[in-house]
């Protein structure tokens, strides 16, 4: 069987202009992902990541360059159509969590099933199990403010998942919490693409970025590193390490 192509990004450009200045916010980016694959795109501040994020989750588009999601060419569809893609065919994933704040866990994974008219038998039914299976069984009925940082993004990951989604795009997902817990989410995140899901993660943290299996370096609006060598290059260092001692 063929290798499946979801995204397909070529010649990338995001320029904001003023009136007397021109910033270059992402210059002649192009990446292919793969279906199933767990990608980190990696970088310091300032450095595009964010920008290109949107871009690959349909809440902006480039100024110039072509991004294809799921043989669709994002460029080409209306406000409408890109807000279906956004609910239907990308989970998000956001550092602050982005909960409704008096509402449930359960209500708050059930709120993109209500917005694309499913029934709330079913709503019930997937948003119970998707907590189920991010360990928060016990934890359904309560409000953001009754859980700690780490299960409130386990409720946010629950959440991404429940249109069944193409992609998990996550954007600083251990930014705000602690480093067990950040583990915890990792952990579901590489558990997910094992069983199939495709998972891009925005990070600047190199030792979360370590867990994807490809990881994308961005700097200065530009691709500087793609690859899968990192894994090769910890055990280098390892032996190094070992050798040295």
């Amino acid at each position: 069987m063929g290798v499946s192509l979801i995204i397909q990004v070529s010649h990338l450009y995001k320029i904001y202009k003023t009136d007397d200045m021109e910033t270059v916010v992402l210059s002649d980016v192009s990446l292919k992902i793969n279906k199933g694959e767990f990608v980190a795109i990696m970088g310091p501040s300032g450095s595009g990541k964010s920008t290109l994020m949107h871009i690959l989750g349909a809440l902006d588009l480039p100024t110039s360059g072509t991004y294809f999601l799921d043989n669709q060419e994002v460029g080409k569809l209306s406000d409408d159509e890109l807000a279906d893609i956004r609910n239907r065919k990308i989970g998000f994933v956001f550092q602050a969590y982005n909960l409704l704040p008096r509402t449930s866990a359960l209500d708050n994974v059930m709120v993109p099933m209500e917005y694309a008219g499913v029934s709330e038998t079913e709503q019930l039914k997937k948003a119970k199990k998707l907590l189920e299976m991010v360990g928060l069984s016990d934890r359904m009925n309560h409000p953001p403010n009754k859980l700690s940082g780490g299960q409130q993004q386990r409720v946010a990951i629950a959440r991404a998942l429940v249109m069944d989604p193409a992609i998990i795009l996550a954007d600083e997902p251990t930014g705000n919490i602690a480093s067990a817990q950040a583990e915890e989410i990792i952990e579901i995140f590489q558990k997910l693409n094992k069983d199939g899901h495709t998972i891009i993660m925005i990070t600047h943290e190199s030792d979360i970025a370590e867990h994807a299996r490809r990881i994308i370096h961005i700097r200065d609006g530009k691709i500087v590193q793609d690859g899968n060598d990192h894994k090769q290059r910890l055990i280098k260092e390892s032996y190094e390490i070992i050798k040295t001692n």
